[in-house]
């Protein structure tokens, strides 16, 4: 009798290593390797066979490439596979949240998609739900996102313990829960090793130095064991450097970066930023050499603190010329390269100004959520500095800068405001709200970042 259809195709599958048919297990380790030709090979076809996993792998992998023809792609695979896959639904419902055109009906079918697939058994589903709520209130007027989340507490689901600690940061409100945010990490940290950093800061802001040091053992002793990932270690090295948070434990932390920067080459970068903070802990030529080990390993952080470097001119000779070659390979990637690469068209480094670079520049820094260039806008459109005075331009973007809360901040937007004519302060209202519902999506980035560990 001849063997069923599906039977003879999972036969097929599970002998792919002998007779070269796509295998998901290959795709999946292919994928852990950093090899993602051979698994967006083999995840096409087992997806065009009908696996709704393997079509989750292909959405996964275009979505990480990011560009907008392939999370249009990615959506659509997400949709073909969420009938038969709770975790596609998850997946779909992140996208659409993270969308930066999102809709209101868009951000709401997010929501019921990551409900759902939180009911059929996707606990990742929970926290970017939590996040959703947070940010758009407006969307959802009914919700009661804390007592929501007591709720799910109460069920039970350590994702919920989570998404309290993540209400927490979100409502800045974090230090007034130390000793819960301390017991929900004690009982969660062999599931969620983001639990480290949790309990890093605590100890940290508490100035517990023995809690800590126990702490960091266990730490070091997961990542040796292949339980913690490098990422994690790091995290918790930028914690004990945090002047912001209690006493820094500087040298604790180059030594915890220095343990993983040969397998995880971002620890160079931060190794470069710690000693960039902290001079004492090593020389100049030190943190160079730190700095080329991260732009080997082609990262955009490296090159933007090298072109600070040479920006500031403090520990290094100031050279516009490499500040700028530097600062426009992480302008892409990195929003305060945007910032120095403007100041530097601004302020004629180069030898003279280029106010249109400047605008450019200075613009896409302050919509990625950099306040400071938010005020050198508004100085530049009061000033005229190389374009033609805006007051009504001014106005935009120095209300904007005001939650940077300095004396200069404060008298900027005074004086802009005193100059509009009355005639125009309809017309720069509008403009400050258009302008804030165009970065709500930048800020909600901003957001997912905080509760990217999470």
């Amino acid at each position: 009798m001849p063997l069923a259809a599906p039977l003879l195709l999972s036969l097929a599958v599970s002998l792919a290593g002998c007779v070269g048919l796509p295998d998901q297990r290959l795709a999946n380790e292919a994928l852990k390797n950093g090899d993602t030709v051979t698994a967006e090979r083999n995840f096409r076809v087992l997806a065009e066979m009908g696996y709704s996993d393997a079509a989750v792998g292909l959405a996964d992998l275009q979505v990480a490439s990011g560009t907008p023809e392939d999370l249009k792609k990615a959506e659509q695979t997400y949709r073909q596979a969420m009938d038969e896959s709770p975790r596609a639904k998850a997946r779909l419902g992140k996208l659409l949240a993270r969308k930066p055109d999102a809709s209101t009906a868009e951000r709401r079918e997010s929501a019921q998609l990551l409900e759902e697939a939180f009911t059929a058994g996707e606990p990742s589903s929970l926290l970017p739900l939590v996040m959703l709520y947070l940010q758009y209130p407006q969307d959802f007027p009914g919700m009661n996102v804390q007592a929501r989340i007591s709720a799910w507490r109460e069920q039970g689901h350590p994702q919920a313990e989570l998404a309290q600690v993540l209400v927490y940061r979100t409502q800045g409100t974090y230090n007034q829960h130390l000793g819960e945010i301390e017991r929900i990490c004690q009982g969660l940290i062999e599931q969620a090793d983001v639990c480290y950093v949790e309990l890093a800061t605590v100890y940290q802001v508490q100035g517990q130095a023995d809690a800590q040091e126990a702490l960091l053992q266990r730490l070091m002793s997961g990542y040796q064991s292949g339980v913690v990932p490098a990422q994690r270690v790091e995290s918790v090295a930028q914690v004990l450097a945090d002047a912001e948070l209690g006493k820094p434990a500087e040298n604790k932390a180059q030594e915890l970066l220095e343990t993983i920067a040969p397998q995880y080459p971002a620890a160079w970068v931060s190794l470069a930023r710690l000693l960039y903070d902290y001079p004492g802990l090593g020389d100049t030529e030190t943190m160079m050499g730190y700095l080329k080990h991260g732009r080997e390993a082609a990262l955009p952080r490296a090159e933007l603190l090298l072109g600070k470097l040479y920006y500031e001119g403090k520990l290094v000779p100031q050279n516009p010329q490499k500040a700028e070659q530097h600062l426009r390979k992480a302008a892409p990637s990195e929003p305060a390269a945007n910032y120095l690469l403007g100041q530097i068209y601004l302020r004629g480094y180069l030898g003279e100004v280029y106010p249109q670079q400047a605008l450019d520049h200075l613009l896409s820094a302050a919509r990625a959520g950099q306040i400071n260039a938010d005020f050198a806008l508004a100085q530049m459109f009061s000033q005229g500095k190389g374009i033609q005075p805006d007051l009504t331009s001014a106005y935009v973007f120095s209300q904007l800068a005001l939650p940077k809360n300095t004396p200069q901040a404060v008298e900027l937007a005074r004086a802009v405001s005193q100059q509009l004519p009355a005639t125009q302060l309809s017309q720069a209202e509008q403009k400050l709200r258009e302008e804030r519902a165009l970065r709500g999506a930048a800020l909600q980035d901003q957001a997912q970042l905080n509760a990217q560990a999470l």
